[in-house]
C-alpha cells in the first residue's frame, strides 16, 4: 500500500506542477472542442447545470466506488480494476443515451415550432415577439428555452445577446440555423424569412421521417451488438463471485487474458458504433 500511496502522491505533484505551464495552441483547441461537445451533450440530456468537469468527477468517483466494492467481493485487483473502468464509463454513456433520446424526440417537434414561428412572422409580429410566443404556443417540450428568452429580452432588450443565450440553452444545430436566420433578418432586413422557415419545416419533416425509418431498421442490430459486447463481462462477474474462481486471473496469464479481452471489447464496440452510426448535423453556427 505504501507504494500505491507514493504513486498517487507523485501523480498529484506532477499535475500541480503541470498546471503552471500554458498549454500549446493545438491542445487548447482540442480541449475546447471536447469541452464544447460535452457541454452541448449535457444540455441535450437535460443536465445543463452539470459541467463537463463535474461529469468527469462523477465518473471517477463511481469508478473508485466500484473498485472498492469489486475488490471486496472478488479479492482480485485486476478484475476489480476492469469493472471500475467499465463503471467509470457509465455516466458518459448515460448522458449520451439521454441526449440521443431527447434529440430524437425533438426532431419531430422542430417542424411544428418552425411553423408556429413562421405564422407569427406572417401575422406581423416583431421578431422578439414571434420567438417569445413559442414559449406559450410552441411544442410543450421546447417551451422552456423560449420562455427564458422572453424573460431575458424583457430584462435587457438586447436581441443579439438573448439569441446567443437561446442557442446555448438549446444546443441544437436546427436551432442554430433558425436563430442565425432571424438574426440576419433583423440586421439586414428581408421579406423572404417566412418562405425560408416554411421550406426548412418541410425539410425537417422529411429528414425526421427518413431517419426514423433507418433507426427502426438498425435498432435490433445495434442492440444485439451491445448485448454481445456486454455478455463476456457479465459472465466474468458471475464467475468471479463464486469462490476461488477469481484467483485464476491474479496470475500473469489471467492479466493477459483480461487485457486482450478488454482491448477486443473496446475495438469491437467502436467498430460497431462506427458501422451503425448515421450522419448527424454538427453545430457549425455555434
Amino acid at each position: 500500500m505504501g507504494a500505491v500511496w507514493g504513486l498517487v502522491l507523485g501523480v498529484g505533484l506532477c499535475l500541480v506542477w503541470w498546471s503552471w505551464w500554458p498549454l500549446p495552441q493545438d491542445a487548447r483547441v482540442r480541449s475546447d472542442g471536447w469541452h464544447a461537445r460535452t457541454a452541448d451533450r449535457l444540455v441535450l440530456a437535460g443536465a445543463g447545470a452539470v459541467t463537463p468537469q463535474g461529469l468527469i468527477a462523477t465518473a471517477v468517483a463511481l469508478g473508485a466506488l466500484v473498485l472498492v466494492v469489486a475488490l471486496g467481493l472478488t479479492g482480485s485487483p485486476i478484475i476489480a480494476l476492469c469493472f471500475a473502468v467499465l463503471a467509470s464509463r457509465a455516466p458518459f454513456a448515460l448522458v449520451a443515451m439521454r441526449a440521443r433520446q431527447r434529440v430524437q424526440a425533438a426532431r419531430h417537434l422542430w417542424p411544428d415550432a418552425v411553423d408556429t414561428l413562421a405564422s407569427g412572422i406572417r401575422a406581423g409580429l416583431a421578431l422578439p415577439e414571434a420567438i417569445s410566443q413559442l414559449g406559450e404556443r410552441g411544442p410543450r417540450e421546447l417551451r422552456e428555452p423560449f420562455v427564458l428568452f422572453a424573460a431575458d429580452y424583457r430584462a435587457s432588450g438586447r436581441f443579439g445577446d438573448c439569441l446567443d443565450l437561446l442557442k446555448a440553452r438549446l444546443a441544437d444545430p436546427v436551432a442554430d440555423r433558425i436563430v442565425e436566420t432571424l438574426r440576419l433578418t433583423r440586421d439586414v432586413g428581408g421579406t423572404d424569412v417566412g418562405h425560408v422557415l416554411r421550406t426548412l419545416a418541410e425539410f425537417l419533416r422529411e429528414d425526421a421521417r427518413v431517419r426514423g425509418e433507418l433507426e427502426a431498421r438498425q435498432s435490433w442490430t445495434v442492440n444485439a451488438a451491445r448485448l454481445a459486447v456486454a455478455a463476456p463481462w457479465v459472465l466474468l462477474a458471475l464467475l468471479a463471485a463464486r469462490g476461488g474462481n477469481a484467483d485464476a486471473y491474479n496470475s500473469a496469464a489471467g492479466v493477459l487474458v483480461l487485457g486482450v479481452g478488454g482491448g477486443c471489447t473496446v475495438v469491437a464496440y467502436r467498430l460497431m458504433m462506427r458501422a451503425g452510426r448515421l450522419t448527424t448535423e454538427q453545430r457549425v453556427l455555434r
